[in-house]
């Protein structure tokens, strides 16, 4: 049944010192309900001049804020956790609108955010220094960890609220400030959220939200008033900011794209695999770094694992996430459902067997909707494009490896090295898979291994540039403070 919804935010404003602010450019970009097909606001690309004075801001903030007891600024988070839970289904009704994820999908990505500004309130002991008495005949050493700055964060338009938060409750806790350049196509969220930054006590500047697209990011990379980069987005874009601003000397921490294989071995729980599977290929239409995207099986379960994944994958439903029987929502604009559909043409064209063609169902309710149902293809071989390139949609592959050696080579040959994961019930099949396979996530039994905010994220190879990686764990207090040696002589 049809929801109606007539919302709409206008042109958005940036947020400056603590207020929010007009943009004065007349370049504006279209932000979407994709469920709808309609048009619900518009984010404008900042000009220059505003971007240096919000940097400018943003400096002269973080020497003031670099100055408070770090005691004080934990209590600034706790508060901002408990504003942000105050509003929780507020804000994960807003991601519903402007990503056209599931309601209960948002729920959960506004609990993850929550959950980082609860690990970053612990994460300060993190930067506890190291010292020596008498080093040396009369001389002390300490190391101390040092705040670095004014950060800036480019984020993605799949998790519009999650992952800015993998990087503001750490910089702001760690004594530095942070500038947040969401995505053009989902810059809602940040605009609400924001309303809470002083209410919770953070000081004019420390937190800044500035809208834009590329242009936007260029200057953020070629600014000398920022120390360092936190981005999230796909491999070709992660790779040029990893260079741009490294030939700054700034540090850079850079997750980049996926394509997750999960294996499903004879001995698996067959309900709890397919129910995990549906979850991870599907969840969040695919629209996300740890989505499964390669389904292995081994000849013994093959026949059996295709059909009961195509069948259950045939059964979602598609609908506006607002409505409580959705299972699955729309892509995030027509032009990605034509480039998700462009790959499902391509693997019929390299002789793959689709079992569930994805093309053919249309969500009656929402004509304009920008949906595409799941697609499953069989017959999938390593050298077929579906099988090695990044799709970032509801389009799964079905490799039948040779034995779990092979399925581990066929992991392994992957340029990408974000997340895979083993069904099985045995010990020794799990414990070889950890130790052999070259992902930076791994999951066991869990269809989708993301990891909980006070431990990092893994990604390596093509799917992370840099050293240390986001979210929580020790990683980035290392990536937001500075080392400070000091010998001293009594």
């Amino acid at each position: 049944m049809e929801t109606s919804d007539d919302t709409h935010f206008g042109i958005l404003p940036n947020f400056i010192e603590n207020r929010k602010v007009e943009v004065s450019s007349e370049m504006r970009y279209p932000v979407f309900n994709p469920a709808l097909g309609k048009v619900i606001g518009y984010a404008p690309e900042t000009p220059k001049e505003e971007i240096d004075s919000c940097l400018e801001s943003a400096a002269r903030a973080q020497e003031k804020w670099c100055r408070v007891p770090v005691t004080e600024r934990i209590k600034v988070l706790f508060d901002l956790r408990r504003l942000l839970e105050s509003r929780r289904d507020e804000f994960a009704v807003n991601l519903t609108r402007e990503h056209g994820k599931t309601l209960a999908e948002a729920v959960g990505e506004v609990g993850r955010a929550i959950e980082n500004v609860e690990a970053a309130a612990s994460a300060v002991y993190h930067m506890m220094g190291k010292n020596n008495l008498e080093i040396s005949a009369g001389i002390d050493e300490e190391v101390y960890r040092v705040p670095v700055g004014v950060f800036a964060a480019i984020t993605p338009f799949n998790f519009p609220l999650m992952v800015p938060f993998w990087f503001i409750p750490y910089a702001i806790a760690l004594g530095n400030s942070i500038v947040v350049k969401p995505s053009e196509k989902t810059p809602v969220s940040m605009n609400l959220v924001s309303e809470l930054f002083e209410k919770a006590g953070i000081p004019k500047g420390v937190v800044s939200i500035l809208n834009g697209a590329s242009r936007s990011v260029d200057l953020l990379l070629d600014s000398n008033l920022v120390s360092g980069y936190s981005f999230v987005g796909s491999t070709s874009v992660a790779e040029y900011v990893h260079k741009r601003a490294s030939a700054g000397h700034k540090r850079v921490q850079a997750g980049a794209s996926a394509k997750n294989f999960e294996l499903v071995m004879p001995d698996a729980d067959m309900g709890l695999a397919v129910r995990s599977l549906i979850s991870s290929f599907f969840g969040n239409a695919g629209e996300r770094c740890l989505a499964g995207s390669v389904l292995i099986t081994l000849p013994e379960n093959h026949d059996k694992v295709v059909r009961v994944f195509a069948d259950a994958a045939a059964k979602l439903k598609l609908g506006y996430g607002l409505e409580k029987e959705s299972e699955m929502g729309p892509l995030i604009r027509k032009e990605h459902v034509e480039r998700v559909r462009s790959y499902i043409d391509i693997g019929e064209a390299e002789g793959a067997k689709l079992v569930l063609d994805g093309r053919t169902k249309r969500v009656n309710d929402y004509p304009e909707g920008f949906f595409l149902a799941p697609s499953v293809f069989d017959e999938v071989t390593p050298d077929m494009r579906i099988c090695k390139e990044e799709i970032f949609g509801p389009v799964a592959s079905v490799v039948c490896a040779a034995d779990f050696g092979d399925a581990i080579r066929l992991i392994n040959s992957s340029r990408f090295g974000n997340a895979s994961t083993i069904f099985t019930s045995s010990g020794i099949n799990a414990r070889n898979f950890i130790k052999m396979v070259e992902t930076g996530n791994v999951g066991v039994n869990v269809g989708v291994a993301a990891p909980i905010a006070f431990y990092p994220f893994g990604g390596r190879k093509d799917s992370f540039y840099g050293d240390l990686h986001p979210q929580g764990g020790e990683d980035h207090v290392y990536f937001f403070t500075e080392r400070k040696v000091v010998i001293s002589r009594w």
